[in-house]
């Protein structure tokens, strides 16, 4: 009988162990492999960067990379005409090529040109009936 209790401690010993190492597994999978492709997938960005792509900060201003420095790891950005430069690390994301951004920005002014008819439409409409 005094066997049997000190079978079961052993057998709850390797049961310990075997949870703690499912637990270190987890995590793992859960938590530090994720965080390693996220910073596989931002250095990819930064190796791609590029004169003319549009990037956001990541204090939140918008710019145009007007040139890169490889030597002192910066990037000027052109603001509307007031060039910046930035470390590297501070570019939060890039929002593509400025080229691929022109068009983009053309249709958005195309959409609302039918709303801005309508608007001048019902002010004549409004000045026929007085």
């Amino acid at each position: 009988m005094f066997m049997l209790g000190a079978g079961s401690v052993a057998g709850g010993g390797f049961s310990t162990i075997l949870i703690f190492v499912v637990f270190i597994g987890l995590m793992y999978f859960m938590m530090i492999r994720p965080q390693k492709k996220q910073q596989n997938q931002r250095k990819e960005m930064m190796d791609a960067l590029k004169k003319g792509d549009s990037v956001i900060t990541i204090g939140g201003l918008h710019g145009v990379i007007d040139s890169l420095n490889d030597a002192d790891k910066t990037v000027t950005l052109d603001c509307d005409g007031v060039y910046l430069v930035f470390n590297r690390s501070a570019i939060g994301r890039v929002e593509g090529h400025a080229a691929a951004a022109q068009p983009q920005a053309a249709k958005e002014v195309t959409e609302e040109t039918p709303v801005d008819s309508v608007d001048q439409a019902d002010d004549n409409a409004e000045d026929s009936e007085k």
